[in-house]
């Protein structure tokens, strides 16, 4: 692919990935909740019931608060339609898979990010199908992309159920009935998913490299803005309800960290790689693990 003309045929180019790429995308997706499932019990899905204003505000957060905030920033930016809605479909994703990580180094409350990663991955299910809906359709741009691709509610549940819903379920069991294999599993898994995702955006990317260097000075403000908004968003609700210094740190990260993989996986299953959304995605995956750490150390000595 020869160099790029104008900003607009961003709109128009696809990112390819064969069948087979696709299936390893989703495979290693798959992998990445597993490893997020290991370390998770039933306990912290009791925890919501004990201590639910934290993890009803984050869900808040991720799921009401950050993808309207979004809509708002595209309405602000009014980016090509098909950046716009990759900020919309990154924003719908639930928490990433990282966030556990961050939340513990910014000395953030451990526990109330675990129980979050379990809540919005169950939640994730159908809110990220209904948001990209949502909104996508509300913006005219967008909704013309979500006309064009016919893109199918139930099937979008159905592979994000697959994707999410599955793996959790047979960590939990394997947490549940063999705690020793999942004490052993569980390093592997956890660094080697942050090696996955890496790989998911490097096979993306591959044969691809051309359109991505061309076009991701137009979207690297706009991502960091998004990014930033999202931090901020977290922060700002937790907060407006009092919660404790720990948890704002917890939510803030919560909300800024997003499975920009996942968005990744069903652009490509969804969208044929349109170009404006893969990028968008694409960047962000590298963005947030920047972002994140920055943020963790930043927080990780002060109360706030």
């Amino acid at each position: 692919m020869g160099s790029c003309q104008s900003p607009e045929e961003l709109d128009e180019v696809t990112l390819k990935l064969s069948n087979q790429n696709i299936l390893y995308v989703n495979l290693s997706l798959g992998f990445i909740m597993l490893g997020v499932a290991l370390k998770l019990h039933i306990k912290d899905f009791i925890l919501v019931f004990s201590s639910p204003k934290s993890v009803f505000i984050g869900f808040i957060s991720q799921f009401l608060a950050l993808p309207f905030f979004t809509f708002i920033l595209v309405l602000i930016f009014n980016p090509m339609p098909s950046v716009a809605l990759g900020m919309m479909l990154v924003a719908a994703c639930p928490g990433g898979n990282i966030s556990n990580f961050m939340s513990s180094l910014a000395n953030g409350n451990a526990a109330l990010s675990v129980c979050m990663t379990a809540v919005a991955s169950v939640c994730a299910v159908f809110m990220t199908p209904f948001n990209i809906s949502f909104w996508g359709s509300l913006y005219p741009p967008t909704a013309e992309i979500l006309n064009a691709v016919n893109l199918d509610f139930w099937e979008l549940l159905r592979i994000i159920g697959i994707i999410l819903l599955i793996p959790l379920i047979i960590g939990l069991a394997i947490r549940a009935f063999k705690p020793k294999i999942a004490d052993f599993l569980h390093p592997f898994m956890h660094y080697g998913s942050i090696l996955i995702f890496a790989a998911i955006v490097i096979l993306a990317f591959r044969a691809n490299m051309d359109l991505f260097l061309n076009y991701v000075h137009l979207i690297v403000f706009i991502v960091f803005a998004h990014n930033a908004v999202g931090i901020v968003t977290g922060l700002g609700l937790a907060r407006l309800f009092r919660l404790p210094k720990p948890d704002q740190k917890t939510l803030a990260i919560e909300t800024g960290i997003q499975n920009s993989g996942l968005g990744l996986g069903l652009i490509f299953a969804f969208f044929d790689g349109l170009g404006g959304m893969a990028i968008v995605a694409g960047w962000w995956g590298i963005w947030h693990i920047i972002s994140g750490l920055s943020l963790a150390y930043f927080f990780k000595n002060r109360s706030l």
